[in-house]
């Protein structure tokens, strides 16, 4: 079941933080690097993000969320983490499916993650998005920004 969170409840807030930690952390690992912001979230900045998030839960238990912000016609998906004890279960397929269904209106779709991220590329290749550049955010570690129109 996927709902919409308010991260203004610090208890939601602490929720997400379970699941999003650990996911960042598995990232950090295949790209080789920890200084991924969300890392350093906390309740409070979480509560303050302007983000929309919703999360996917297998029976009471949180356990995944994905996030966006419009810019303009566009969704900019922010974030799509899944604990790791749920990896390979189809849950982040299920958040995408579930973003790119909101009637926005938009008319387009943008995500980045890790270049070294396989998985995550991957994930976001089979939802039909491309790769449409490559972005240095810190020595040697690069982000690929991946793109698909609404009609896909």
């Amino acid at each position: 079941m996927i709902v919409r969170l308010d991260l203004t409840d610090p208890t939601t807030a602490r929720s997400l933080l379970q699941v999003q930690t650990p996911s960042y952390l598995v990232e950090a690992e295949l790209i080789g690097f920890h200084g991924i912001p969300a890392l350093k979230d906390t309740v409070e900045s979480l509560a303050q993000s302007g983000e929309t998030f919703y999360g996917s839960f297998t029976g009471s238990e949180l356990a995944g969320a994905a996030a966006y912000e419009l810019d303009g016609d566009t969704m900019e998906i922010t974030r799509l983490v899944v604990h790791p004890k749920f990896f390979r279960r189809g849950i982040g397929g299920s958040l995408i499916r579930f973003l790119l269904g909101l009637d926005l209106g938009v008319k387009g779709y943008r995500v980045s993650t890790g270049a070294k991220n396989g998985p995550a590329k991957q994930l976001y290749t089979n939802y039909g998005f491309t790769e449409a550049g490559e972005l240095e955010v810190a020595p040697q570690v690069f982000l690929t920004l991946l793109e698909r129109g609404a009609g896909r």
